[in-house]
C-alpha cells in the first residue's frame, strides 16, 4: 500500500529545499496467525504503548564529518550492530500523490525516496521500510532497538559507501508528525530511516512512526 506522504516538490537535480509538507507514515501489515483474533506482538522497540519519543538526538559534540559526496543511487543499507543488510530499490510517488511503499513481494528490502537527497549527498536521504508482512518479520523490524552512535552504511552505484553514525532514534504519533524537523535539509548529509511502530489496529494500522536521525561521518 502507498505511505500516506504528502511530500513538497523535489526536483532529482535540486535537494536543498525543506520537506516541510512531507510526511511518511508506515503502515505494517497485520502479522497472521491461524486462528488468531487479534494482531501478533509488535516490533521489539520502541514502547508502542506511550508513542512517545525515546533516545532523543543529542546536541553533544559532534564528530568531524567529511564533505557530503555528489549525487550517485544507493545500493544496499547496512546497519551492523542489528545484523541488518538490504537491497535497497527506488521508490517515488504513485498517481495519488503518495509515496509508494515497496512492493508486498519486497517487504525484505528498503526504499529509497527518489525525490529526496541521495545518501551521502547534501540534504536529508530518506529510506523507508515495512517493520512487518503475513509472513512475519520484515526489513526494518529491529529499528526501533537501534542505539545512538550505531553505523549506518550504504553501498553507492559510484563504488563509495556512505557511512552514517546514528545520533538519535524517536517514536511519534502519526497525527503528530513533526515533518518539518524530520525532513529539513542542512549543509550536511543527512539519512533517516522510518517503519512504523505503536500499536496496531486493524482498522488504521499502525498508530506511530519510528524515525532514525543520523549524519555522514565517513566515505570509503
Amino acid at each position: 500500500m502507498p505511505y500516506p506522504a504528502r511530500p513538497a516538490h523535489h526536483p532529482a537535480a535540486r535537494h536543498s529545499a525543506w520537506f516541510a509538507l512531507l510526511t511518511v507514515l508506515l503502515f505494517g501489515i497485520f502479522l497472521l496467525r491461524a486462528g488468531t483474533a487479534g494482531p501478533a506482538a509488535g516490533p521489539p522497540s520502541p514502547r508502542a504503548e506511550a508513542a512517545v519519543p525515546h533516545r532523543t538526538a543529542s546536541a553533544g559534540a559532534r564528530p568531524a564529518a567529511p564533505e557530503p559526496l555528489p549525487r550517485a543511487a544507493p545500493r544496499r543499507i547496512a546497519v551492523p550492530s542489528l545484523r541488518l543488510d538490504a537491497p535497497l530499490i527506488r521508490v517515488g510517488l504513485g498517481p495519488d500523490g503518495l509515496i509508494a511503499a515497496p512492493p508486498p513481494a519486497d517487504a525484505q528490502r528498503a526504499g529509497w525516496y527518489t525525490g529526496a537527497a541521495a545518501p551521502g549527498e547534501r540534504g536529508t536521504a530518506v529510506v523507508v521500510g515495512h517493520v512487518d508482512d503475513a509472513a512475519g518479520p520484515a526489513v526494518f523490524y529491529p529499528l526501533g532497538s537501534l542505539a545512538r552512535g550505531s553505523r549506518v552504511e550504504v553501498p553507492r552505484d559510484d563504488g563509495r559507501t556512505a557511512v552514517f553514525t546514528v545520533y538519535g532514534v524517536e517514536t511519534f504519533p502519526r497525527s503528530g508528525f513533526p515533518a518539518d524537523r524530520v525532513y529539513r535539509d542542512g549543509p550536511g548529509a543527512e539519512l533517516r530511516l522510518i517503519t512504523c511502530g505503536g500499536r496496531y489496529s486493524a482498522g488504521s494500522g499502525y498508530e506511530s512512526n519510528v524515525v532514525v536521525f543520523a549524519r555522514l561521518t565517513g566515505v570509503r
